[in-house]
C-alpha cells in the first residue's frame, strides 16, 4: 500500500536514485554511502553507482534507496549539501 506524504507528488515507499557529485577523491563514494546509511536501513538501498568525470576531477555517486518519506529525502539531501566535499547534490 502506498501512502501520499504531504504535499509531495511521490507516493512511499519509492525507488529513488540520490546523486551527489564532488572531487575526485578516494574515499568520495565511501563518504556518500556513509551518509545516507544514517537515514536508510542497508537493506533500502538498491544500488550503487559511480561515474568519473570525463577529466577525472570530479565524480558522481548515485544511491537508489527504498524512500520511505519526504523527510527523510530531506534530511538526507540537507546533510549531502552540507557536507564540504559535496559539491552537488540532485
Amino acid at each position: 500500500m502506498s501512502v501520499a506524504d504531504g504535499d509531495s507528488l511521490l507516493q512511499f515507499p519509492c525507488s529513488f536514485p540520490i546523486k551527489a557529485m564532488g572531487r575526485s577523491r578516494a574515499d568520495f563514494s565511501g563518504l556518500v554511502l556513509d551518509i545516507i546509511r544514517r537515514h536508510v536501513a542497508e537493506h533500502d538501498i538498491d544500488d550503487v553507482s559511480h561515474r568519473d568525470s570525463r577529466a577525472g576531477s570530479y565524480v558522481s555517486v548515485t544511491v537508489t534507496i527504498t524512500a520511505h518519506s519526504r523527510a527523510q529525502l530531506d534530511a538526507i539531501y540537507r546533510e549531502l549539501s552540507g557536507h564540504e566535499h559535496v559539491v552537488m547534490a540532485l
